[in-house]
């Protein structure tokens, strides 16, 4: 089923997209809320998109020196295994390109490496820990 992506325009869609990130990283992956909402959010492009009117996902991108930083890219877990994960992808790396990115990067979380590996992205660093959880940094050229 094609869900469409949005970029988040009003209060409520980046309620939506907080929302499914509250549900992912917080309530499933206990990761503190203090961590999950940072100082970065108003300088963000946020994702969300939906099955119908329910929020299933969300993802954000923000600027870093000249650099795209790919973040908080999540499912619900039953609407993961439906691509919903690669078309929020695909409308980051959309919207990058239109800000005039050449590079993007992440940090991944390790059991989402081959995820990201499937879409281009290389391991470009050692595992390390952010918010208890392994991950490794990734970069692809757009």
């Amino acid at each position: 089923m094609n869900r469409p992506v949005i970029i988040v325009e009003s209060k409520k869609q980046y309620d939506d997209a907080l929302n499914v990130r509250n549900e992912v990283f917080v309530h499933e992956q206990n990761v503190p809320a203090d961590l999950e909402i940072d100082e970065f959010e108003d300088d963000s492009t946020h994702f969300v998109t939906y099955e119908q009117d329910k929020p299933i996902g969300a993802g954000r991108l923000r600027h870093i020196d000249q650099v795209g930083k790919v973040e908080r890219i999540c499912v619900l877990k039953a609407y993961r295994g439906h691509k919903v994960g690669q078309a929020i992808m695909c409308a980051i790396e959309s919207s990058a390109k239109k800000q005039g990115f050449h590079t993007l990067k992440l940090n991944a979380q390790n059991h989402a490496i081959k995820f990201y590996q499937q879409l281009g992205y290389d391991v470009c660093s050692d595992e390390f820990m952010d918010a208890g959880i392994p991950h490794v940094q990734m970069t692809k050229s757009l």
